[in-house]
């Protein structure tokens, strides 16, 4: 994050820049867990806001219906595979406005797939046959319509770069935050009765020794229950880091969380730097 700060000599600037301090808690192909140290609550929301609805992300967006004798409408058919998320090479797709075909459609803005089925069956995710050997559905079992016998579906379906600020099927990731939490206990007023412990959701309190002892911080969710349980003792006290939080991301999409923590970043400096030119 950079600040932006005056020298001594009247009418001259310069930049300083605050270091944050990043720890990985939890981490797999769907989410991840991690500690940012060193910023603020407007930086911790913008951040998370964009990885939500602004990391571009790969979704169908047109679909062209040559046979459909199922029960369903073509356009539920249409708003179904639009949400099934599609893995994919982010730096092999371009945006269809910027690319060089000027919108008109070519392998570097969009991918095409096709779906040929005949009943009886029920139509997958996997019957989905892609145009690209980068680009496929991120599940094969995601269910699409059930054909009877003699029922058919025939379309060409469209896939596109969009963001989830204009549609939720572009929708990157479900992204959340907490404050890191802070627990002090009193031990001249704590008599280690034990109802804090057995109050906790958490888990996040034990007893070592005959004494209340904290285990696992970053579980707390500062529900301060363990307060409450206390009474007016005051042994026990739970707030929040508001210069440090914990950040839960979960891909809905066929980017990895990793990638889309990057992303965000590349897109928050973006964002920082236009508006320091602007300024």
């Amino acid at each position: 994050m950079i600040q932006q700060g005056k020298r001594a000599v009247e009418g001259e600037e310069d930049y300083k820049v605050n270091i944050m301090k990043i720890k990985i808690l939890n981490r797999t192909n769907e989410e991840i867990k991690f500690v940012v140290d060193g910023i603020s609550v407007p930086f911790a929301n913008a951040l998370r806001r964009i990885m939500m609805v602004e990391v571009p992300t790969l979704a169908i967006e047109d679909v062209y219906f040559r046979e459909n004798d199922s029960v369903m409408f073509d356009e539920v058919i249409a708003h179904r595979l639009g949400l099934i998320p599609l893995k994919f090479n982010p730096e092999t797709l371009n945006f269809r406005e910027d690319c060089s075909c000027e919108g008109e459609g070519c392998p570097n803005c969009q991918v095409v797939f096709e779906l040929e089925k005949e009943g009886p069956c029920m139509v997958y995710s996997k019957d989905l046959k892609s145009s690209s050997e980068e680009v496929a559905p991120l599940y094969d079992n995601i269910p699409i319509v059930k054909l009877e016998k003699g029922q058919r579906l025939s379309l060409e379906a469209i896939a596109i770069l969009g963001r989830g600020k204009d549609h939720i099927k572009w929708k990157a990731a479900i992204a959340s935050y907490k404050y890191y939490p802070i627990i002090k206990i009193n031990s001249k007023k704590c008599d280690n009765c034990g109802k804090c412990i057995k109050a906790c959701p958490k888990n996040v309190l034990a007893l070592d020794k005959d004494k209340v002892v904290i285990q696992n911080i970053e579980e707390c969710s500062l529900c301060k229950a363990c307060v409450e349980a206390c009474g007016d003792k005051e042994a026990i006290e739970v707030t929040g880091d508001e210069n440090k939080f914990i950040f839960t991301v979960e891909s809905v999409s066929g980017l990895s969380p990793m990638d889309i923590v990057l992303k965000s970043c590349e897109i928050l400096e973006e964002k920082s730097n236009e508006l320091l030119k602007l300024l």
